[in-house]
């Protein structure tokens, strides 16, 4: 009997889901990972933080990405994904894939300290715009200290935090060996300010929240 098929990158915060019809349609759903473990679907294959990595259909994060950002891209691109926890990207020239780096050992480059940031602030992510001014946020600690010392100072807290999120892009830009272009996956896709901080230092083309679970589809 023919059925949907399922797949997922299941984050830390959020899980992405992608479901393919018997008719071959595709739906995209995003769900709090809290939620979405209560699901019963039996997925085809499966990528995240926190699925199953004994799994048979279980694949590697940057597998999942390198293939999911072959359907949208040429055959030269840098592909970044930034999560609730990590940071990585991929590398392809002249369709083949030459470079990559995962870094998941620095909270100032994930979109959990920004949705904290943004909850204890009580700021929408709406309200952030690009900020010349940058804090130096290698160190996920000092960046918070900065902005609560701001804060406390006087500064608007959704001034600080786009000074915070413009230091992530600034990271994200070096991370990424400084490319003339760099492809967006991810959460920070819809983040604003993050993508016209980004735009200060190179080429910016977003690609989604879905590249991931894509990469798994395109696999079987």
């Amino acid at each position: 009997m023919n059925r949907s098929k399922f797949y997922i990158d299941a984050g830390t915060t959020w899980s992405k889901i992608l479901e393919i019809t018997p008719a071959q349609e595709r739906k995209y759903s995003v769900y709090p990972t809290s939620e979405a473990r209560k699901f019963n679907f039996e997925y085809e294959k499966m990528t995240g933080h926190t699925t199953d990595k004994t799994a048979k259909n279980y694949e590697n994060e940057v597998v999942a990405l390198a293939h999911g950002a072959k359907k949208y891209l040429e055959d030269n691109f840098i592909a970044l994904d930034l999560g609730s926890r990590d940071i990585k990207w991929v590398k392809y020239k002249n369709s083949k894939f030459c470079d990559m780096d995962w870094n998941s050992s620095c909270a100032a480059a994930t979109g959990a300290t920004i949705e904290m940031l943004l909850k204890f602030y009580d700021v929408r992510v709406e309200e952030l715009e690009f900020n010349k001014e940058k804090y130096p946020v290698t160190c996920g600690i000092f960046g918070l200290e900065k902005i609560m010392d701001d804060v406390s100072g006087g500064l608007e807290p959704k001034i600080a935090i786009s000074k915070f999120i413009h230091g992530i892009a600034y990271n994200a830009y070096n991370f990424t060996k400084n490319p003339d272009k760099i492809c967006i996956s991810g959460g920070f896709c819809e983040n604003k300010c993050f993508i016209d901080s980004l735009k200060n230092y190179c080429e910016v083309l977003p690609l989604g929240r879905f590249v991931l679970v894509d990469g798994l589809a395109l696999q079987g």
